[in-house]
């Protein structure tokens, strides 16, 4: 008999447009598959939004991402909560589309939850029989459980993709949960290793994201801005620095935000990620079609948290290199990983034009590092405990 597994995740659905988004889940589903002992179920909590005629496109794209992935799920739509408090899930409050919720209880009660995020509240979450929280924000979690409740209390195990939340910053909270660790995933059947890109006339070097933060959390009392924007600063001169190869950012900018002029006056391109990667097949092309990825990391990076970024190890399984800032994460990875962590403008200097000259033996390094630390299946065990 198979076990069910629901991957519980309320950031897909809502966000269409974002093709990298939606592929955070999918890794988990796409790993399952390839488990036979698990029956691998995607569980989609949606907001109602007001407006009816988006949230049917909302779920009409949900629906039509299973089936091109063969996958089997359940989206529940959630009314708006008129009352002020705290977010709770009532099944019996929610529309069903897939997955019938007679059936939903009748597995739930015998199968695994994965939380991605929180995703899913009570009195929903307490539905299953084991019940995981998986945290893909370590830091941010970390901060928000000591403030208030994060899913502390409603689930059997914690698992973090920080990998030193034991060593995280002293200036955090320290953890009141104990928590345990996992890579990413990526799916490594799924994602394959793909060529030198030959089509741009340069090589280039990308990262997708929101150059803005919206978040709001104080550490050691003092409130920093965390945002790309802010990681970026110290890089700004990068492009100037090395010649012959593009740096290119695919950040949600506005058409006038005044944003992209400065990037570029510093010889950054930037193209909009909703055009590009507006789906998981094209964010998969637009990441093969890189050289290599250059990003610089903030919060994670200040605290040592250990974080890695799904974004990153989907890089890596396509046989792309990595240039990133350290999070503690490096210890954790072989002396070549594909991946060079640098601090400082000229180390990602010499780090890009070790990229360019190297390529070939960097690339096949990534490739193996996707497949022995990221792999889904691999991951998967961890949390299951197979």
């Amino acid at each position: 008999m198979t076990t069910p597994v629901f991957v519980g995740c309320g950031f897909a659905a809502k966000y269409p447009e974002g093709g990298g988004n939606f592929s955070v889940p999918l890794q988990y589903l796409m790993g399952l598959k390839r488990m036979p002992e698990y029956r691998g179920i995607w569980l989609e909590v949606l907001q109602a939004s007001g407006d009816p005629v988006k949230d049917a496109h909302c779920i009409r794209v949900f629906q039509r991402r299973m089936a091109a992935y063969d996958l089997e799920s359940c989206l529940l739509l959630r009314p708006v909560q008129k009352e002020q408090g705290p977010e709770e899930h009532h099944l019996d409050q929610m529309q069903s589309f897939g997955l019938s919720q007679k059936m939903l209880l009748e597995l739930a009660r015998h199968g695994v939850l994965l939380n991605l995020s929180y995703s899913l509240k009570p009195p929903l979450a307490n539905l299953f029989g084991r019940r995981l929280l998986c945290s893909l924000d370590p830091t941010e979690v970390l901060f928000w459980m000591d403030q208030m409740e994060m899913g502390q209390s409603c689930h059997d195990e914690f698992w973090s993709i920080g990998l030193c939340m034991d060593q995280i910053d002293q200036r955090l909270p320290k953890p009141i949960v104990a928590w345990k660790s996992y890579f990413p995933l990526v799916d490594t059947e799924l994602l394959k290793a793909q060529p030198r890109p030959k089509s741009p006339p340069k090589p280039r070097f990308t990262t997708i994201g929101q150059w803005y933060w919206d978040g709001n959390i104080t550490i050691g009392g003092e409130w920093r801005d965390y945002s790309k924007q802010a990681a970026f600063a110290p890089y700004m001169e990068l492009p100037k620095r090395v010649n012959g190869v593009t740096f290119e950012l695919a950040m949600n900018l506005n058409a006038d935000d005044p944003e992209r002029e400065r990037l570029r006056s510093h010889g950054w391109s930037v193209v909009t990620p909703h055009r590009l990667t507006r789906t998981p097949a094209a964010y998969y092309r637009y990441l093969a079609g890189a050289t290599a990825e250059f990003t610089a990391v903030k919060l994670e990076a200040l605290m040592g948290s250990g974080w890695l970024s799904d974004r990153a190890a989907a890089f890596l399984a396509l046989g792309r290199p990595v240039v990133t800032e350290p999070t503690g994460a490096e210890r954790f990875l072989p002396p070549e990983s594909g991946m060079l962590f640098v601090r400082t403008l000229d180390e990602a200097v010499d780090a890009t034009q070790r990229v360019i000259v190297d390529w070939k033996q960097l690339s096949n390094a990534a490739r193996v590092t996707a497949v022995e630390y990221f792999d889904s299946v691999k991951n998967l065990k961890l949390l299951l405990g197979c």
